[in-house]
């Protein structure tokens, strides 16, 4: 073939309208995007749940080809104005940490770093009002058929594919069941016990002193000490386009039921008769003990107007394949298979270096740093890295990133048991 052959081809290759290039990528969202369809059911004793539900949201404001969908449960303590506050603030702290002009993959790359920066940066803003309630949050992300689960406390949010494989996306952060959390709280100067009754019997489950928490992370809770964390749990994985169920719910729900019974509770029912049923049976299996919230969310393939029913199987040696870690030749694989859970990411650390990254370069045109938690430009001579520490110090890293300013820094320091944190209260 001549040379003047392959450029003509590569000309008429190349010349591909922009109208059908568009419509190229319209008919690819609507293969690729799942229907999201969603139920919630509640029933107080309390008063101290709230409950997320933004089905509409958008990466690039305007662009529906960038839509994601957020559902979030917070189950209060001491009150409920820290449930509302971190209902109210929590996600746009989030996305403000979330770099702006990045495409869909990096975005969901940056989302577990957002979620960490976004719940600290929350938790700050409460703290600074002087109120004294706290709350847990369970926040979930779907962005196609890709799931991230931010989580502290004790609610809970599982995953029912369709290979009838039930997979836990949360991690509960109870004292009384978290040895790894026990050691964090009293390794950062807190103490550890059950409450002390007359004649020096020990009774209840383990907790938090001072303070009495049965949590070692939360949100808010300022009359508390810093050992009790807003750090949370993240997981992201990918199912397969045979779609699935999750179960978002506040610990009345799981102090009642295991996650294999809600699951088979509410199979083969539409999403908000699902949550009602799984209420229901929480209330009949335990009776009205506390806040009992619950969402359902269904992920369905574009092609089926509702969740196509679970088959009821025994789990065999073959469910261990089931959810598996990203490996390197992952990203080009395709999840066909049915029930197949991806895992492209999970972090549980509390402690801030860890989770924040280090891709915070010094701005060289403004000569300012950015605060990885409330996302403050800060002058160079005051901007702190996370990896700063005594002069001198072999692990001092005072150049790299990510930079806290002093607010942030002060939280991080108090966090880890290394100065007592005193929040500014403001107006």
């Amino acid at each position: 073939m001549s040379e003047a052959e392959i450029t003509k081809m590569k000309q008429n290759a190349t010349s591909v309208s922009l109208g059908t290039l568009i419509g190229r990528e319209l008919r690819n969202d609507k293969v690729e995007q799942p229907t999201i369809k969603y139920g919630q059911a509640a029933l107080a004793k309390k008063g101290e749940d709230c409950f997320l539900i933004k089905p509409d949201c958008q990466r690039i404001p305007g662009n529906p080809l960038t839509s994601f969908s957020v559902f979030a449960i917070f189950d209060g303590h001491n009150g409920i104005s820290a449930a509302i506050f971190a209902k109210e603030n929590l996600l746009n702290n989030v996305l403000s940490a979330i770099p702006e002009g990045i495409s869909r993959e990096e975005w969901l790359q940056a989302l577990p770093r957002a979620l960490v920066a976004g719940f600290v940066k929350t938790d700050i803003e409460f703290q600074q009002k002087g109120e004294t309630s706290g709350t847990t949050v369970t926040f979930v992300v779907i962005d196609g058929w890709t799931i991230t689960v931010a989580s502290v406390g004790d609610s809970r949010c599982i995953l029912d594919t369709q290979g009838g494989v039930i997979s836990l996306l949360t991690v509960d952060h109870r004292l009384e069941e978290n040895e790894e959390e026990r050691q964090r709280v009293t390794a950062s100067g807190g103490q550890v016990g059950r409450l002390n009754v007359f004649g020096g019997n020990e009774v209840g489950p383990l907790r938090c002193w001072p303070g009495g928490l049965c949590l070692s992370r939360s949100i808010g809770d300022t009359d508390v000490g810093e050992f009790i964390v807003p750090v949370p749990h993240v997981k992201q994985v990918k199912i397969s386009n045979a779609g699935g169920r999750l179960i978002i719910a506040s610990d009345g729900i799981w102090d009642a039921l295991t996650s294999d019974l809600a699951a088979q509770s509410c199979r083969g029912l539409p999403a908000e008769l699902a949550a009602k049923l799984v209420v229901k049976e929480a209330v009949r299996s335990r009776g009205l003990k506390d806040d009992t919230t619950c969402l359902v969310v269904d992920i369905i393939p574009y092609d089926h107007p509702i969740l196509p029913p679970t088959p009821r199987k025994k789990q065999n040696l073959l469910t261990s394949f089931l959810f598996r870690r990203r490996s390197q030749n992952a990203r080009s694989n395709k999840l066909s298979a049915v029930g197949v859970v991806e895992e492209l990411f999970e972090e549980g650390s509390a402690m801030l270096a860890e989770r924040l990254g280090k891709d915070f370069p010094l701005d060289s045109s403004s000569g300012l740093f950015r605060c990885a938690v409330c996302q403050a430009d800060q002058p160079a001579s005051e901007g702190l890295s996370v990896n700063s520490g005594p002069f001198f110090s072999p692990s001092s890293k005072p150049w790299e990133g990510p930079f806290l300013c002093a607010t942030c820094r002060r939280k991080k320091d108090a966090m880890e048991g290394k100065r007592p944190s005193r929040p500014i209260i403001t107006a």
